[in-house]
């Protein structure tokens, strides 16, 4: 949450010269209704529905730069979805998320004790990160530029 995949993953498919999707987008287009609504509305089960549909319909007609939400590797569906893709895990250190989430952004699983809540869903969720990543970049103290400029390198994209 806050690591910056949607700005990256734009400014990756405009280096790429291709074009850039975000599964988060997608739910709020279906859904008719911003995640934070969907949580307290229908709760988290309906939401991570909402999310393996999403990136199942986005990995099958979506050629381009792919932003997934930060909990859709819970689904162990969605794992096997991207094992073998050129996935790149971005992350960072509870400081920076917290600096750049804040403590009243609209996000469900930050609403109470924000830094804590944040490494816990790390602790969680780290693994499963590296498990479909075929490599990992730190966001911290960089700009989207720089990210994305590791991202290529780490692909071996530079010169796509």
């Amino acid at each position: 949450m806050g690591v910056g995949k949607t700005t990256v993953g734009q400014v990756l498919a405009e280096r790429l010269g291709t074009t850039f999707r975000d599964t988060d987008t997608d739910i709020v287009t279906v859904a008719g209704k911003e995640i934070s609504e969907i949580f307290i509305d229908e709760g988290e089960p309906h939401f991570r529905e909402l999310e393996r549909q999403a990136v199942r319909t986005a990995v099958a007609e979506h050629p381009g730069v792919l932003a997934l939400g930060g909990g859709a590797v819970l689904d162990e569906g969605t794992r096997a979805l991207l094992s073998g893709r050129p996935v790149v895990f971005l992350e960072m250190g509870v400081a920076a998320a917290v600096k750049r989430t804040g403590l009243d952004a609209p996000r469900p699983l930050l609403a109470v004790n924000p830094r804590q809540r944040w490494r816990e869903l790390m602790e969680q969720r780290r693994p499963l990160y590296t498990e479909v990543a075929r490599a990992v970049v730190s966001t911290e103290d960089r700009t989207p530029e720089d990210v994305a400029d590791a991202v290529l390198d780490v692909l071996e994209l530079k010169n796509a």
